[in-house]
């Protein structure tokens, strides 16, 4: 039973009523994923849809300059990015930066929360898509970054809706412990509700629904990367959980993987570098 029953009433309120603004997936990520789809796609169609977004464009060159994703040489257009990633990657790059826009908030009270939330989010995509390649799922690698990302969408809904909670009702008790509680009861429904909205892939619905689940699909390999670096973020304190007594090694993702301790050490050392992206 979740500690401010008032608080919960309050959120369905807001998730059942019509009026109630869900999230918007950005347009030109959501274009870019169904024309990819396709697979009868041109360079030129993918650079024209990211140019056409001149913030974008700018976001988008600068992350794929970035030590993470670029190479020896700087890329200076949106076609030299794709030649240099691929449309794939790109276009994760594109959902990246949108998605990012999302984390934002007038709230003050709300704007930590925010902030904690993304770089959450983005320790899991890049680690998710680096502890691909490394252990052997390369072709999963960009699945990874996004389910990564998507993971955890149900905090953020729920956090936007804190935050119309804080500004209309402010006798509710908005304390650290009692938001937690709503994450912890509430946001992997609210976050299938949100992937069902946007109609993205099941794929990344299914990680959505099963990242915390006792019992989940353990054929699912990009679901065990994505549980498992979610605890590898967690034991080096990248989101609202920090928990180092955790052992990567012993946990049964790890051990259905057959990952080596070298790996999952090189992981955490990733994660602590790869949030220099989030500033």
């Amino acid at each position: 039973m979740l500690a401010e029953k008032s608080l919960v009433d309050s959120i369905h309120e807001r998730v059942s009523s019509k009026a109630l603004q869900l999230p918007v997936f950005h347009h030109v990520a959501l274009k870019l994923m169904n024309v990819l789809a396709k697979e009868d796609y041109s360079i030129a169609q993918v650079a024209q849809m990211i140019s056409e977004d001149q913030a974008l464009s700018s976001h988008v060159l600068r992350l794929s300059n970035s030590t993470f994703f670029g190479g020896l040489s700087k890329v200076t257009t949106i076609r030299d990015a794709i030649v240099r990633l691929g449309s794939r990657q790109v276009t994760n790059v594109v959902t990246v930066v949108a998605q990012s826009q999302q984390y934002c908030t007038k709230d003050k009270s709300m704007a930590a929360y925010m902030q904690t939330l993304w770089k959450h989010s983005l320790g899991c995509a890049l680690g998710t898509k680096w502890f691909a390649e490394k252990t052997g799922y390369k072709e999963l690698a960009q699945e990874g970054l996004l389910a990564g990302l998507l993971h955890d969408i149900g905090q953020l809904f729920l956090l936007k809706i804190l935050e119309d909670v804080h500004a209309s009702e402010p006798q509710i008790s908005l304390s650290k412990p009692v938001i937690l509680e709503v994450f912890q009861h509430m946001h992997v429904e609210q976050g299938a509700i949100l992937m069902q909205h946007w109609n993205i892939p099941e794929l990344y619905s299914e990680i959505v629904r099963q990242h915390h689940d006792e019992i989940y699909d353990t054929s699912n390999t990009l679901l065990l990367l994505v549980r498992l670096v979610d605890m590898a973020c967690r034991k080096v304190g990248i989101g609202l959980h920090h928990d180092p007594s955790i052992v990567l090694a012993t946990t049964a993702e790890a051990q259905a993987l057959g990952v080596k301790e070298m790996v999952l050490a090189e992981l955490e050392i990733m994660l602590e570098d790869a949030m220099t992206l989030s500033n």
